[in-house]
């Protein structure tokens, strides 16, 4: 599993990098965690408001900081 956060890397970010990593770790899962940073291959993705998460290419957050219960049941999804 790639599990993708999509940000410039501000505030908001960064924590939902950490909560991701942090569901991860409680579920106890294989995924490689990726940040993307570069504006111009975020916007390519269609994404227009930071920050972003994406599991296997697939959107799903934008715009906010996921809280780690919710990226839990994505995750499992």
């Amino acid at each position: 599993m790639k599990v993708e956060v999509l940000g410039t890397g501000c505030a908001k970010c960064k924590r939902l990098a950490k909560n991701v990593e942090t569901a991860i770790r409680e579920l106890g899962i294989e995924a490689e965690l990726v940040k993307v940073d570069d504006i111009t291959e975020i916007m390519d993705r269609g994404v227009m408001l930071t920050p972003a998460l994406a599991v296997d290419g697939e959107l799903k957050v934008s715009g906010r900081v996921a809280d780690v219960k919710e990226i839990k049941e994505i995750l499992q999804g």
